[in-house]
């Protein structure tokens, strides 16, 4: 088990619960990032003492780097303190847990600094592919899953003999706020209504890629790159209890699947001590007292961001970063009400269709293609 751990994105819902993780575990905490949430940024670094806390925002860092004079602290901003926290040589383990594009070049940074890392950014794998596996594999660490789902198929797989008895991966969705919602009953949901998840407490952008679907078509892909299987042998199940993480068949019809209450403790701690297994921060699964569990077939024409996911994972290249960068500009759009709910899986689908594909050959390449898509949706806003 790693004893000293950066937490990128610390003030975020998974950041938090890592902490929580981490006063479980007596753990050291090398470094601390956040986006622009000084306040409690302030509160992590004077509990943990980190030799370095970030902000991505200059002008927030300026402010946290007063309030912390009175402590030996360094305080950075922008992606030259997000990167040196993820490279620092006290941290042996780098949990990536920032929201959207942002995480990926300091993953990549952190694999080629040989640290190990835990990840929660999907973003990274969805958009920098290749780049960020070769990077893992070019560099000899391990790329451990953050993700319920993730992780589950990861325990899952643990002890199988051989990659040749395996003939699937099955991700569970919850569904989310709309499931058995049609095009039309969604047509006018408001940003609160997305919002509102019935088993997880997330960040806002998690949440509406969530309702969206498209939190499950970037898991698609996120699979099929951490796992090395492609999207014909990933399918998705709504099971809407998230009580079941998700599955793996076997050559033989064996399925195998991973259980637990809803809580992101599991996982996170699960990435930080494995391969050993501690006592658990969160509460026992009581299958008697749950009674019931359900499954239903994934509305793949009502969301639309699942199957321009699946879509671009067909096709490879830079098709996965346009997704999800054209899916960032409008999810941010819709928080903002500038746009309708179902424009956002019109506007992820569009992009895939529009912009042309090709094979990124270095991280400048996926920040292009990540420009292109963003460009395509603010171009459909202005008309």
């Amino acid at each position: 088990m790693k004893q000293n751990i950066a937490i990128l994105g610390s003030t975020g819902s998974i950041g938090t619960q890592s902490l929580e993780v981490v006063d479980k575990l007596g753990l050291q905490v090398s470094a601390l990032t956040a986006a622009n949430n000084i306040a409690l940024l302030e509160q992590q670094a004077r509990k943990y003492k980190p030799a370095l806390a970030v902000v991505f925002r200059e002008d927030k860092a300026r402010e946290l780097k007063i309030a912390l004079a009175d402590t030996s602290v360094r305080v950075l901003s922008g992606m030259e303190g997000l990167i040196e926290a993820a490279t620092l040589p006290q941290a042996e383990l780098v949990l990536n847990a920032v929201v959207g594009m942002v995480g990926l070049q300091p993953t990549i940074a952190a694999a080629n600094a040989k640290k190990d890392i835990a990840l929660a950014n999907k973003e990274t794998l969805v958009a920098g592919g290749d780049l960020v596996t070769d990077a893992v594999r070019d560099n000899g660490v391990r790329l451990l899953p953050v993700d319920s789902e993730h992780s589950a198929i990861f325990q899952c797989l643990q002890g199988m003999p051989d990659k040749r008895v395996l003939k699937k991966l099955i991700l569970t969705a919850s569904g989310g706020p709309f499931f058995g919602k049609t095009v039309d009953e969604l047509r006018d949901v408001t940003v609160e209504q997305a919002l509102n998840h019935p088993n997880w407490s997330m960040g806002a952008k998690i949440t509406i890629d969530s309702a969206s679907m498209m939190n499950k078509g970037l898991e698609i892909i996120e699979a099929g790159r951490l796992f090395d299987v492609g999207g014909d042998d990933i399918d998705v199940v709504v099971h809407r209890e998230s009580i079941i993480h998700s599955l793996v068949e076997f050559t033989d019809h064996s399925v195998l699947a991973q259980l637990g209450v809803p809580d992101m403790r599991i996982p996170i701690q699960y990435a930080i001590t494995y391969p050993m297994r501690c006592e658990s921060p969160v509460a026992e699964l009581d299958l008697a007292q749950i009674g019931r569990l359900s499954f239903f077939e994934p509305d793949y024409d009502t969301f639309l961001c699942l199957r321009a996911c699946k879509k671009a994972f067909s096709m490879g290249g830079a098709a996965t970063a346009i997704a999800n960068g054209a899916n960032e500009e409008a999810n941010a759009l819709f928080r903002q009400g500038k746009i309708k709910f179902l424009d956002i899986g019109e506007l992820v689908m569009g992009a895939v269709d529009s912009i042309p594909n090709f094979a990124p050959a270095c991280v400048q390449d996926v920040l292009n293609a990540d420009a292109q898509a963003r460009a395509y949706v603010l171009s459909r806003l202005n008309g």
